[in-house]
């Protein structure tokens, strides 16, 4: 990250180095879920919870593993939707670009919410409409700046942020080993899972989100390695990390372990008031840190989109001053507060999972096109998986399984989020036919 750059006005720098790249794959996965997560699969599968986030990391490395392959073969930004153009063509690309757009701006929003709603455990007055609303506008307000004025000053913001959600929990781990016995980590007697499907969704769900590192490609320096060496090494460190936040955690409340249990009772058990109320403003610093890593690397989509003649051209504009593209940073942080202020975000939130799971499918189904396409002397720089294409298969197979969980009225949205997109694309598309039936 502190490599000299060479800044041309309206035009993008390389400024994310391997650590930002760290930064944004696990400040994607860590956001607000841990600190509920630990309880949710306690309560289904008791000791055997912190080897079974291990395990569902071991699943999802596969998709991981796939990412870093077709991430390997790009150096501009877009991600999945330059994946999906390369492979399927404009159109594909553009719906691909789009689901994942708005699936997360509404993560964007609901995410803002919640930290306003954890801000209500400090005082009374962040609990209310106003206090909540005013909340969410100044802080989509202050990240949307912080990014217009440099991917520097985004990353820098995100390496603070990361360091007050991260420390306190390694504190937590530390002082919580202690009660630790033999019992929890190798129990005599396995309890029984009842629901085995639903507990491993629970788990998988707790890694997705890593995906967000190979948007700004275009905006890291040697996307090539760098993309892929932050993926894979930053999962499976946060594989080892929820490991043993999930070991403590149950290990700590023993027989306390509840539904409504949180890594705040683990603070106060561990540190009394001052423990709970570390632990609650690191919720604060984590979704905070979700939130700094998403702004980040989402606009670049949309700038990609438009680099591509996809979208108007209005949100590729790079601004000259700031290098930086402007435009799709006001416009992620503006729709995402319109849609935390609105309310509106709930259903779309419900299909954002969804739509990062077809995401998902859909880049490792171009992995085979994008592969063949690449010319050899790419192929011999890309990261290549060991084993041909049995892991993206494995991987594929995941994510249909998950897939499979979904509700019809989820299905029934994201079909509008899609049919939606289809007529911006050709909106678009009609405008460009008429500017060059002009021009001709």
């Amino acid at each position: 990250m502190n490599q000299p750059i060479v800044r041309q006005k309206g035009q993008l720098i390389r400024g994310i180095g391997l650590a930002g790249g760290a930064l944004l794959v696990v400040n994607g996965m860590i956001g607000s879920g841990i600190f509920a997560l630990p309880s949710a699969i306690a309560a289904r599968a008791g000791i055997l919870s912190p080897w079974l986030f291990l395990a569902a990391g071991g699943l999802i490395i596969t998709v991981v593993l796939t990412f870093a392959e077709i991430s390997s073969y790009f150096r501009k930004s877009g991600g999945p939707a330059l994946y999906a153009a390369e492979a399927f063509g404009p159109r594909v690309g553009f719906a691909t670009g789009w689901i994942y757009f708005v699936s997360r701006a509404a993560s964007f929003a609901a995410n803002s919410r919640v930290l306003a709603i954890y801000l209500g455990t400090l005082s009374p007055w962040f609990s209310t409409d106003a206090g909540q609303i005013i909340i969410v506008v100044v802080l989509c307000a202050l990240l949307t700046l912080v990014n217009i004025f440099g991917v520097k000053s985004g990353v820098r913001t995100l390496v603070f942020l990361t360091f007050f959600k991260l420390v306190p929990l390694v504190v937590m781990i530390l002082l919580g080993l202690q009660y630790v016995s033999p019992d929890f980590l190798l129990p005599a007697n396995l309890p029984t899972i009842d629901d085995l499907g639903g507990t491993t969704l629970l788990l998988i769900y707790a890694f997705i989100g890593f995906e967000q590192v190979v948007v700004p490609a275009g905006e890291i320096s040697n996307p090539g390695k760098t993309i892929p060496k932050a993926l894979v090494l930053t999962v499976i460190a946060t594989g080892v990390f929820y490991f043993l936040i999930v070991l403590v955690y149950i290990s700590v409340l023993a027989e306390d372990v509840a539904e409504s249990a949180t890594l705040v009772d683990v603070g106060r058990k561990l540190a009394g008031p001052f423990g709970a109320l570390a632990i609650t403003i690191t919720a604060i610093f984590s979704i905070g840190g979700n939130l700094s890593s998403t702004i980040l690397a989402v606009p670049r989509l949309t700038q990609s989109l438009a680099d591509n003649r996809l979208l108007p051209q209005w949100f590729g504009k790079i601004s000259e001053r700031f290098s930086t593209p402007a435009n799709s940073i006001a416009f992620f942080g503006g729709i995402s507060a319109a849609l935390a202020v609105s309310g509106t975000f709930a259903r779309l939130a419900i299909a954002a999972s969804l739509a990062r799971l077809v995401v998902y499918v859909i880049c490792i189904a171009a992995l085979p096109a994008i592969k063949r396409r690449a010319a050899p002397t790419t192929i011999e720089r890309a990261f290549q998986i060991k084993g041909g294409y049995s892991i993206p298969l494995v991987a594929l197979g995941l994510c249909l399984w998950m897939i499979s969980f979904s509700s019809a009225e989820t299905w029934k949205l994201l079909g509008i989020l899609f049919g939606l997109g289809l007529v911006i694309f050709w909106l678009e598309q009609l405008r460009l036919r008429k500017q060059s039936a002009m021009n001709a």
